[in-house]
């Protein structure tokens, strides 16, 4: 996720810094691990096996992820950066990849150095 994230940063312009600070282990940390995120309690419903539509249908709030998630995965393609993980949720929300292969595909990735 860092990892992935800080290619892109540079990748784009930036400093590799911004993501290892607030505003990107910082934000990342509590989007995926709060409680009141909507995108963590969206991932919850999915990992429960409940359909996109269906835990959508049910929020009054917007989990920004699922429209952030392909746009940020094209963005990172048309930099010519990977982002495995964030292809990952890509395709898991748009239906093309279940969460068992998702984890499956990404744990299987040959090691490198990040």
């Amino acid at each position: 996720g860092i990892a992935e994230l800080s290619r892109l940063v540079v990748a784009l312009g930036g400093q590799a810094a911004t993501a290892s600070g607030l505003s990107g282990i910082g934000d990342l940390l509590l989007t995926c691990t709060g409680a009141s995120s909507r995108n963590f309690s969206l991932g919850v419903g999915l990992g429960r096996g409940e359909r996109l539509d269906d835990v959508l249908a049910r929020r009054s709030t917007v989990a920004e992820g699922v429209s952030t998630a392909p746009a940020l995965l094209a963005r990172a393609r048309a930099a010519g950066v990977e982002m495995p993980i964030v292809a990952a949720v890509a395709q898991v929300l748009d239906g093309t990849l279940d969460i068992a292969s998702a984890l499956r595909d990404l744990m299987s990735r040959p090691l490198r150095s990040e």
